[in-house]
């Protein structure tokens, strides 16, 4: 046999020797130890990437569930960080999460930005000890390898980085099934991805109903958000960050007064539809309903003023019937 031919005999059988999943399966039950204060990272069993999968395809043959078994153990136990050096250093989180292991050393360097893997290892850490939330802090600047660029004046950027970083998650999901039996928890993890800068960018400038626009946007998802918005605040600048903090602060206190305030009083007044009733010749019917809903719609988005006389808003449909559903012949 050639020089040639042996070579490619030689990767040929590289390529067709299975992976050994046992030691993922070590790796990862090590990993999850250190997490849980139960090994220390120096102590490692394994040799450095013990586990190197050639080809992805050799990853996604572990049992999703096992896998997320001690996963959730790395993420929800008191030492993350660590647990996830253990991952890198024993080859896992480049044949399970090359997505994650990207951002190592990445966004260093001639450009002077802090290493995203050392911060994202910092949020998971910082963040409410909930599955939602340090997994939604494991992902939540992947997005930041694919789209890095430098403006002209020098600034790093990562524009975009929370959508293309979500359509990462989905690859990420298809490929491996990690969250495909909690379906609950893969919508809030892909939606704390897709969001996790809109809380930062609050401003006091924002009106009664961009915030309330805001809260009904995040719905369910507002406590988790604002808990991964505070973890991602990891400048070692004392001032900078109370000043984040302080801004999400002041945003959770508006959100709140502003929920007490329409609990007790409803942005439109009590009576509205009577006095469309009256004013229109209408009957009780769904079209009052419709009416209300449009108005309480208008508020909400800010182009109708909330906690006003039945008078100003019985004008404001008469001045557009056809927008309110009301015939011009009525």
């Amino acid at each position: 046999m050639s020089a040639p031919d042996s070579a490619r005999s030689s990767a040929s059988s590289v390529q067709e020797r299975p992976a050994n999943l046992d030691v993922a399966m070590d790796a990862m039950e090590f990993a999850a130890c250190v997490s849980e204060g139960r090994a220390e990272l120096s102590a490692c069993p394994l040799a450095e990437g013990a586990f190197i999968a050639a080809d992805l395809v050799a990853a996604t043959k572990l049992d999703p569930r096992a896998v997320r078994l001690r996963l959730d153990r790395v993420m929800l136990g008191a030492d993350p960080e660590s647990a996830l050096d253990a991952l890198l250093q024993t080859g896992v989180l480049s044949a399970l999460l090359p997505e994650v292991q990207a951002m190592v050393n990445f966004s260093d360097g001639e450009w002077r930005h802090k290493d995203v893997w050392k911060h994202t290892k910092q949020v998971v850490r910082q963040a409410e000890c909930k599955l939602e939330v340090r997994w939604g802090a494991l992902f939540h600047d992947i997005g930041k390898v694919k789209t890095r660029s430098i403006s002209p004046d020098g600034k790093v950027q990562f524009l975009g980085h929370a959508e293309v970083g979500t359509r990462m998650f989905d690859k990420l999901e298809r490929r491996l099934g990690l969250f495909g039996h909690e379906q609950a928890l893969q919508s809030s993890v892909r939606f704390l991805v897709l969001h996790h800068l809109r809380a930062a960018q609050y401003d006091k400038s924002w009106t009664d109903s961009a915030v309330r626009r805001f809260t009904r946007d995040i719905g369910e998802h507002l406590g988790d958000l604002l808990c991964l918005s505070r973890a991602d605040i990891t400048t070692k600048r004392p001032e900078k960050k109370k000043r984040g903090i302080d801004q999400l602060d002041a945003l959770a206190g508006r959100i709140a007064s502003l929920a007490m305030e329409d609990a007790v009083v409803p942005p439109l007044p009590s009576g509205v539809g009577d006095e469309m009733m009256k004013a229109f010749g209408l009957k009780p019917s769904r079209l009052i309903g419709d009416i209300k809903r449009a108005l309480e719609a208008g508020v909400e988005s800010g182009a109708i003023v909330s906690h006003q006389p039945c008078d100003y808003y019985v004008e404001l449909v008469r001045t557009d019937r056809a927008r309110f559903g009301i015939p011009e012949a009525q």
